[in-house]
């Protein structure tokens, strides 16, 4: 399994431990036909009871022999299975927190979420318990084997035909088994998909009554899990009565055939009741040949799956030697940046300056590019061309962390995690926000007297995404989310559309104040950039106008278009008023 010889490397000494305890703990099973030998030679045929008690004592050390080391070699692996199982799933979700946007944009969440869960398992399961005993099968049967060549190297012939003849059968069960379980893996992955998406959108889905078609579209895919669990369990059971034949007929042939060279004085009845038990001893890995083989295959598969994600390579990355600008001032400039994606323009030739302390409106209708511009701002995808600079330097040659510690962004999809009110507005810098400056945020947010109204106010835990918050206050404590955070950018992507005007006012009056932070801000509402230092109007992913209100105005193109179907029966009704 690639790359996962690097964890089992790492813990190689524990690994050599339980290796040790291994080989003691079969050796000791081993020699229980040996003292079996004696008893009936020795004893039972030669009268000698003398040592009967010795061998009878014999019998309870080795048993309390192999509980001893058996536990000892079981609790290493399962400890540093576990170990490698946490490194794993840490290691794999670091990576995918690497990947760029591009790479969640074509990936499902709950594929995501069954790579870190039901695979890792797998792969735990193999270097655990069934690693356990495959190394084991191996051990015990060689030592088995060596015994019984010791024994009797003519009887031996019996077990050594019946034992490559179950190989063959497990080969065989295995590759069928390889397909089905890369199958049975991937619609894994699409069934918790369909569910993540059902309860997340739960709203929707009663909104529509939608629940018939819902439940009807996962029961679909559950019909298809479970189809191919049967089809997986079709070819274990199709294949495991040749390993339930093979094993329960060479006892009986060693007794067959032994019992006659008994008889002929070839061996004793000891050596053949020691033999006896020894194959019996062989029978057991036999059996879980097929077992293992079904449970190995299914690692493989995860693993296989796993390596294609940790394959994938961020899209957007930092250079080597990133230049430090140290105290952001926040200049921001667009320097003729275009932008397509999946070969469709979004953006051409957009420029504009924005001076530390100065505020950008910017509007156009739906699909003109306005969140484009956010995206390349914050290097959720890079410019096709041109360049987009932050005090003089392109945002290429400073580190992610640097520039996007440096910028907070209202999300116009407002995402709220399920935790307190507190610790949602702490999440921007989260170790340096204490409890007066997120009160002094929500109050700036116009949150504050929703928030003390809860019965734990600031400790009080939101669901999911927000759920039991309306719109507005989903908003509101994402624009206090951003203001705790206080950067040298504030970005706004339509972070007012659910509030009523009065509240949007409020909270305009307190991001005015902020007279050294740079702001950005999307909009619909004519009332939401009035008073930027610069409005820029976006349509098909070009600047169409560009202007202060009243300039904007007086030109009469598009934003004085928008003004009139905002304002227009307003204006009109405050006109036949007077």
């Amino acid at each position: 399994m690639n790359k996962i010889t690097k964890y089992i490397s790492r813990y190689w000494y524990a690994y050599l431990f339980a290796l040790i305890f291994m080989i003691i703990s079969v050796a000791l099973d081993m020699l229980s036909p040996q003292i079996t030998k004696r008893i009936i030679d020795d004893v039972i045929i030669g009268g000698n009871r003398k040592i009967l008690t010795k061998l009878l004592l014999g019998i309870l050390m080795v048993g309390v022999g192999r509980c001893i080391f058996g536990y000892l070699k079981e609790i290493i692996f399962d400890l540093v299975s576990s170990k490698i199982a946490c490194d794993i799933r840490r290691n794999l979700f670091r990576h995918i927190q690497t990947l760029s946007v591009q790479f969640f944009e074509k990936t499902n969440t709950g594929e995501l979420m069954s790579r870190v869960k039901d695979d890792v398992e797998k792969i735990w399961n193999a270097l655990g318990f069934v690693g356990m005993l495959i190394i084991e099968v191996v051990i015990h049967t060689t030592i088995v084997l060596y015994c019984m060549i010791s024994l009797s190297p003519k009887l031996t012939i019996i077990p050594l035909i019946a034992m490559p003849a179950v190989a063959c059968i497990a080969i065989f069960m295995e590759k069928n088994l390889g397909n089905v379980y890369e199958e049975i893996s991937e619609e894994n992955a699409v069934l918790n998909t369909v569910a993540q998406e059902n309860l997340a959108g739960v709203r929707t889905v009663k909104a529509f009554a939608r629940e018939k078609f819902e439940i009807n579209k996962f029961l679909s895919h559950n019909k298809r899990y479970y189809e191919l669990n049967m089809k997986q369990s079709k070819v274990f059971v199709k294949y495991n009565p040749y390993f339930q034949f093979i094993t329960k007929l060479l006892p009986v042939l060693v007794i067959i055939f032994g019992g006659s060279m008994v008889i002929k004085g070839e061996i004793t009845l000891g050596t053949l009741g020691a033999f006896t038990e020894y194959s019996n001893n062989i029978v057991w890995p036999m059996e879980m040949l097929g077992w293992l083989s079904n449970d190995l295959a299914s690692a493989f598969a995860s693993n296989k799956k796993i390596q294609k994600i940790l394959g994938e390579s961020p899209v957007i990355k930092e250079k080597e030697a990133c230049t430090r600008l140290g105290k952001v001032k926040g200049t921001i400039e667009f320097k003729h940046v275009s932008f397509t994606l999946d070969d469709k323009t979004i953006l051409s030739d957009i420029n504009f300056k924005l001076e530390s302390g100065k505020t950008i409106g910017i509007m156009g209708t739906t699909g003109a590019g306005k969140s484009s511009i956010i995206n390349l701002l914050q290097r959720f995808y890079d410019v096709s061309k041109g360049e987009i600079r932050l005090d003089g330097v392109n945002i290429k040659d400073l580190s992610l962390k640097e520039l996007r510690r440096n910028i907070s962004l209202v999300m116009q999809d407002v995402f709220l995690f399920s935790d307190t009110i507190a610790e949602n507005i702490k999440l921007g810098k989260r170790e340096f926000i204490n409890k007066e400056e997120i009160l002094h945020a929500v109050a700036n947010a116009q949150a504050k007297d929703f928030v003390e109204r809860m019965d734990s106010q600031y400790e009080t835990v939101i669901g999911e995404r927000g759920v039991g918050l309306s719109g507005g206050q989903k908003q509101r404590i994402s624009i206090a989310r951003s203001l705790a955070k206080s950067t040298p950018v504030l970005v706004l992507d339509d972070s007012t559309s659910a509030l009523d005007m009065e509240t949007e006012l409020m909270i305009q009056k307190a991001l005015n104040e902020l007279d050294d932070t740079t702001k950005i801000i999307i909009a619909h509402r004519i009332s939401a950039v009035r008073n930027a230092d610069e409005i820029i109007i976006l349509n098909d992913g070009t600047i169409a106008e560009r202007g202060t209100h009243e300039e904007l105005l007086q030109a009469k193109g598009l934003y004085y278009k928008t003004y009139m179907a905002q304002y227009g029966e307003y204006l009109k009704n405050d006109t036949m008023a007077v």
